[in-house]
């Protein structure tokens, strides 16, 4: 009897504390995607304003300006959607997943713009670039879990 209310306090205490380490991770990273949203899109604006349209390092720094841009607004939004999306016995996901998956969506919408440059974009390549980066996501998040038990 002893034991087994003991072995629940060290459980306890152990979930309080995982739960205050992720709730200071999470506060981390979304400042830190305050900071990439902040960068990126006001590069984009002033890169957009004061620049020619010129094929040269122009275009790769609109390039690496929407990757920071596009991550940087997607985590907040992923990091409340894995939360509420998450089953009641689950733990909320790490936060290095929920910023993995807004790379995925940043190297998407990357793509896509670089797509739109020789016109190749269309709705089936969007669907199979979506459907690739989601079946990587599944790999690698079933990998993690794997290896958490």
């Amino acid at each position: 009897m002893l034991r087994s209310r003991s072995s629940q306090d060290n459980g306890e205490r152990l979930a309080a504390t995982s739960a205050r380490r992720s709730g200071g991770e999470q506060r981390g990273v979304l400042l830190a995607s305050l900071f990439m949203f902040v960068i990126g899109w006001g590069g984009l604006l002033n890169l957009v304003i004061s620049t020619r349209p010129r094929i040269g390092g122009e275009i790769w720094l609109f390039f690496i300006l929407l990757q920071i841009a596009v991550t940087g607004t997607a985590i907040p939004i992923l990091c409340l959607v894995s939360q509420r999306l998450r089953p009641v016995n689950d733990r909320v996901p790490l936060a290095g997943v929920v910023v993995r998956r807004s790379v995925w969506i940043g190297i998407i919408v990357v793509t896509c713009a670089w797509l739109m440059i020789p016109r190749y974009m269309s709705a089936p390549i969007l669907l199979i670039l979506i459907l690739l980066f989601v079946v990587i996501e599944v790999f690698l998040r079933n990998r993690e879990l794997a290896n958490e038990r």
